[in-house]
């Protein structure tokens, strides 16, 4: 019914369409390990579901939690209705104190402690992440 020519060019269009469709399947696949997902200590409480990936916490450092314990750096994240407890190795940005906005990049451990490998504190005093800034307010 069809020509040479005719078969051959849709059998290239059809061949190029799934390679192009592949290529963005597999392309997606590869940056959803890459997402980063952030979450208020209000959300972590409320989620019923088990949050295994890596996530950022985000809210208020809460007065007199900061404690140095050898290596490591314990403290509280707020967002003024729940609290999430923090613990972080690593060297923290000058920043970070006591009352202003943090970021901690991490694993949740259970919905009362998280273990962080990152901590986002690298601004002014006045700056506050438009995610936390955007929390805060709807409380």
């Amino acid at each position: 019914m069809y020509g040479k020519k005719v078969r051959l060019r849709i059998i290239f269009i059809i061949s190029l369409l799934t390679t192009i469709i592949l290529s963005i399947y597999i392309i997606l696949k590869l940056l959803e390990d890459d997402v980063v997902y952030f979450k208020s200590p209000t959300e972590i409480k409320l989620s019923q579901e088990k949050i295994t990936k890596k996530i950022r916490v985000g809210g208020m450092v809460k007065k007199n939690s900061v404690i140095l314990e050898n290596e490591k750096i314990l403290f509280i994240i707020t967002d003024f209705r729940n609290e999430i407890n923090v613990i972080f190795a690593g060297t923290i940005p000058n920043l970070f104190q006591e009352e202003k906005g943090v970021v901690a990049e991490g694993v949740l451990e259970d919905k009362n402690l998280f273990i962080a490998d990152k901590i986002l504190a690298k601004h002014d005093e006045n700056y506050m992440p438009p995610e936390v800034k955007e929390s805060l307010e709807q409380k």
